[in-house]
């Protein structure tokens, strides 16, 4: 079944010429609930590969592209585009684009002294704070890393374990409908 298929549908003058035609309702919105997208259980991590759509994650976890959706809501990803991780040769033509020099300082960071004070792999930087220029220990972050550093997390999704599909699309059904 098709995303928009599961939609309730309206009648809509797109003209404003009283002639309507009957489409999706596409202004509905399903939320997952906070207690089910904090349940680590139902969930498994998964690294997006380069140039990997949404569809094509959905086709190896899944075994068909319909369900791409289910991995946009689990994770919050309601820009497509900008949302899910972008292919390197994308990411290239949006760096340039973004900044006049992207190997230009975008920040500056140090270890914190309190808390975590290594990363837990290497694309952790939670272990990092932002400081003043003038701190002696700050180390400066390009334009190019800082946004290479934001793909690499978009890269790191989660995905709804197989054996709760059924469920999580009876519940979006019926929600999408009301």
């Amino acid at each position: 079944m098709s995303y928009f298929s599961q939609f309730p549908k309206i009648t809509y003058d797109i003209a404003g010429n009283g002639l309507v035609k009957v489409v999706p309702d596409i202004l509905r919105r399903v939320k997952i609930k906070s207690a089910i997208k904090d349940n680590l259980s139902l969930f498994d991590k998964f690294d997006v590969n380069n140039g990997e759509t949404p569809e094509e994650v959905s086709y190896k976890v899944y075994g068909t592209t319909d369900y791409f959706y289910v991995i946009l809501l689990i994770n919050e990803i309601t820009d497509r585009y900008y949302g899910w991780p972008l292919s390197d040769q994308a990411f290239e033509e949006y760096v340039k684009n973004k900044y006049a020099n992207p190997g230009a300082i975008h920040h500056y960071e140090k270890i914190q002294l309190s808390g975590p004070t290594t990363g837990s792999g290497p694309e952790d930087y939670d272990h990092y704070i932002e400081v003043n220029s003038t701190d002696p220990d700050a180390q400066s972050v390009s334009n190019y890393e800082y946004e290479r550093r934001l793909q690499d997390l978009k890269r790191q999704i989660k995905i709804l374990d197989p054996s709760y599909l059924p469920i999580f699309l009876d519940e979006f059904k019926k929600l999408i409908r009301r």
